[in-house]
């Protein structure tokens, strides 16, 4: 039984983050561990609500007001299993989640303050590896079955677990040197430092997942031959096509990148994989474009690495500081504005602006970017620009990086050899059971599906993708399918 009154009796609280002088100096995470009273404290505050509708904001289902209550008497290890009986990796959600569930939450109505969700679900497998909860689970005798998982980002590797734990064979095929895809070398260690992968793997390696890395399937591999050695292959490749501005003048510019070109040579360094990166900031005056997630961890990066300055740009205007229920009413996820730990740490945020031009310096290198404030409105689905007359102006810049979102799954040789073809989205379309449309036995999930989305959405359709290849396999009992090929976010 919830306490009735704990919502009445605290407010709603987070763990101090570390003090920007001194995180700056590093490339630790932001938060430390949270102390035991302030989680117990904010597990108190969920109501178990009649009707949850945090079960809906999250598409893995995930059981929040019973690990909650469980937080709340103490009961760490059967707070985990209740976490892990629908996601497989709160280790990377509760880090990296935007946490859709907190919007959804019934605390919310009416300008109200959620429970911290997704700061209970960190720190319950924080716990959890510390008392020695994360083990290797027992898989049944082996079916005979193979199955290949091209990708190993959240969706790739929640399906292999899944269909590893169900007796299946399970190989995961990366192209990079290490397994992680876009959580190893386009996250940073501030938001996600790299052993919480690592000691996910071991876990898996122990369960029988094998790990084939700098293997660039359809390059290395062809098509034909894994699935010759394979009954079926899943992709989740991810949806890593960068969106270019190729029309902008002076894209050409030396000093102008995709954001990946930034912060996949920054991890490596921090990995002590490289001395030092081609795009560094130091020293530079930096212009972002781009007001997502990317943008802020490329403006993190930029601080760590010790820009002069920094300018964060985003097309449309500033978004309210609470949520508009006539725009977006509760339980949808809200239009306002974020502050990620990256804006705390320094640089200016320019609401309602586009750029026109990437100014030469005579020379061939970018020094300025020219913009002009715009009105910004959907007509028919089309986002239409109005330029406000006599608004253009320069902003120095001595590196620009282009944040501005993805645009699909990468075109490569893999497709071709499959015979599976990207949508207008640059996505891979699948019939219900997941499998990519007219191949027979190749399924896919995550971001290469659902296009650019967050990580619970992979996880989750990682999930059910596996549950898929279960049925297919002629897999005896079935495995949890959180979602559809066919669902969507909360929406009005």
């Amino acid at each position: 039984m919830p306490d009735p009154q704990g919502f009445l009796r605290y407010g709603r609280r987070l763990p101090s983050r570390r003090p920007v002088p001194v995180r700056i100096q590093d490339w630790r995470e932001v938060y430390p561990v949270a102390e035991d009273g302030l989680i117990r404290e904010q597990a108190t505050r969920c109501m178990d609500c009649g009707i949850p509708f945090c079960h809906d904001g999250c598409p893995l289902g995930n059981r929040i007001p019973d690990w909650n209550d469980l937080v709340r008497t103490g009961g760490w290890a059967s707070a985990i299993e209740s976490l892990h009986a629908t996601n497989n990796f709160p280790e990377f959600t509760g880090r990296l989640c935007p946490a859709p569930c907190e919007a959804a939450c019934v605390l919310g109505i009416a300008g109200g303050e959620p429970v911290t969700i997704k700061q209970v679900e960190v720190e319950i497998i924080n716990r959890a590896f510390e008392l020695g909860y994360v083990t290797p689970q027992a898989v049944p005798p082996p079916s005979g079955k193979r199955v290949a998982v091209v990708g190993s980002g959240p969706a790739g590797l929640a399906a292999a677990q899944q269909l590893a734990r169900a007796g299946h064979q399970v190989t995961v095929y990366e192209r990079d040197d290490a397994i992680g895809g876009l959580m190893r070398y386009g996250i940073p260690d501030f938001k996600l430092e790299k052993q919480h992968i690592d000691r996910r793997l071991a876990q898996m390696e122990a369960e029988g997942v094998a790990f084939r890395t700098g293997v660039n399937v359809g390059v290395d591999v062809t098509a034909s031959s894994l699935r010759e050695s394979h009954d079926a292959v899943l992709l989740a490749c991810g949806a890593l096509a960068g969106r270019d501005t190729p029309e902008t003048p002076g894209r050409e510019l030396r000093g102008v990148h995709l954001a990946m070109e930034h912060l996949v040579p920054a991890n490596r360094v921090v990995a002590g994989l490289a001395d030092s990166t081609p795009i560094d900031a130091a020293g530079k005056h930096v212009v972002i474009i781009g007001g997502g997630d990317t943008a802020a961890d490329c403006l993190g990066v930029a601080h760590r690495q010790g820009a002069a300055g920094i300018i964060q740009l985003d097309l449309y205007p500033q978004p309210p500081g609470a949520r508009d229920e006539e725009r977006d009413p509760w339980p949808t996820w809200p239009w306002i504005l974020r502050d990620y730990p990256a804006h705390e740490e320094g640089g200016e945020r320019v609401f309602a602006v586009a750029v026109q031009e990437f100014v030469d310096d005579g020379a061939g290198n970018v020094r300025a970017v020219r913009v002009a404030e715009v009105a910004v409105e959907k007509v028919d689905g089309r986002r239409i620009l109005t330029f406000v007359p006599g608004s253009e102006r320069e902003l120095p810049a001595d590196l620009v990086l282009l944040a501005i979102g993805f645009d699909g799954t990468e075109e490569q040789p893999l497709l071709d050899q499959l015979g599976v073809a990207r949508n207008r989205r640059g996505a891979v379309e699948t019939s219900p059971d997941w499998q990519a449309t007219g191949s027979d036995g190749v399924f896919v999930a995550g971001d290469m599906h659902r296009g650019a989305s967050l990580i619970v959405w992979a996880i989750a359709e990682g999930r059910a993708a596996a549950a898929a290849i279960h049925s297919y396999l002629g897999g005896q009992g079935s495995l949890p399918a959180p979602v559809t090929p066919a669902a969507q976010p909360l929406a009005v």
